[in-house]
């Protein structure tokens, strides 16, 4: 498969590190933060090598697995039928807060298809993960 789309950004989220990985372990978060995902069901404690299964838009459905949690690394894959992404979450402390990177890569005829909609996508998603992580 031939990946189609590459993106990274970086931002500093006013939380600590603990808070804002507990957030993104959190699979039944996800749709609160990450709009492209609509539900996703499975367990509340995120265990690696388990799928969860996923509605997206446009209605597809796949699974969505955590493949590395620790302290400052989280690596996840999610797919549709034509379309994977494989994403990593960086997590470092930065005075009270934390330095977030996310970057990802999708795969696929159907992320070929999407290319151009997922330019400053991970600069999104940091953005709703910055306000989702510090709302009271």
């Amino acid at each position: 498969m031939r990946t189609t789309t590459n993106e990274r950004a970086t931002r500093l989220v006013d939380a600590p590190p603990s808070q804002v990985r507990l957030l993104l372990i959190d699979a039944r978060a996800i749709p609160g933060w990450n709009p492209a995902i609509r539900a996703i069901d499975g367990p509340a404690e995120a265990p690696t090598g388990v799928q969860y299964a996923i509605k997206v838009r446009g209605g597809l459905s796949g699974t969505w697995e955590y493949t590395r949690i620790d302290e400052r690394h989280i690596d996840v894959t999610w797919q549709v039928p034509g379309f994977l992404e494989t994403g990593t979450w960086l997590l470092g402390p930065h005075g009270g807060g934390t330095m977030v990177t996310h970057q990802f890569q999708h795969q696929g005829p159907l992320a070929h298809m999407l290319s151009n909609a997922f330019r400053g996508v991970a600069e999104l998603r940091l953005d709703r993960l910055a306000q989702q992580v510090t709302s009271p």
